[in-house]
């Protein structure tokens, strides 16, 4: 990757999924593991801060009645039901931790769903800045950062997840590797 020529976008960085008061706080694996996810974004944020890597924070901010929600499911109708990332609201805003960066991160408005490139001007920036790569981080893995990682590849770009920098809904299962699995079943 090329520094140049590379992309973070930080999605879900917001009060209602961070703070431990957040709505949605309690929808995330652990409080240890949010507290890892943002430590280790914000040691990454330390790193690249005097490199020419464009960082990009896509918040997700819905009208205060979600009229853009048209029959809402899974995560979305959970989010309507909550009132989470509700405009003018304290969980809608940016954490402080990235807000720390706010001269170092360009903010793209317009996220109403779980794919930061709808309803944003997310494509247009990364082709205005000869983007290649684009690095995923933030929450949560398996429903806004997928969605924005397939399009993301659709539309031509290289994609990377941070591993350190993300994290999913409450675990359901075990994750095991196939070894592992053959040594349980001994």
């Amino acid at each position: 990757m090329n520094a140049n020529t590379t992309a973070i976008i930080l999605i879900g960085y917001q009060n209602d999924y961070f703070l431990t008061d957040g709505v949605l706080h309690h929808a995330l694996e652990s409080t240890d593991a949010v507290q890892k996810i943002l430590q280790g974004t914000v040691a990454l944020i330390n790193k690249i801060k005097d490199t020419p890597i464009l960082v990009i924070n896509t918040p997700i901010i819905f009208t205060e009645t979600y009229t853009e929600l048209i029959n809402p499911i899974g995560i979305l109708k959970t989010i309507k039901e909550v009132g989470a990332f509700k405009s003018g609201t304290a969980g809608s805003e940016t954490i402080a931790q990235i807000l720390a960066f706010a001269d170092r991160i360009i903010n793209v408005p317009g996220k109403r769903g779980l794919n930061a490139f709808s309803n944003t001007s997310l494509d247009s920036l990364l082709q205005e800045h000869n983007i290649k790569d684009v690095v995923l981080a933030g929450v949560v893995t398996s429903i806004c950062l997928d969605t924005t990682g397939r399009t993301a590849l659709d539309k031509g770009y290289n994609v990377t997840v941070l591993e350190d920098c993300t994290g999913g809904r409450s675990r359901y299962a075990r994750v095991l590797n196939s070894t592992q699995l053959l040594e349980e079943l001994n």
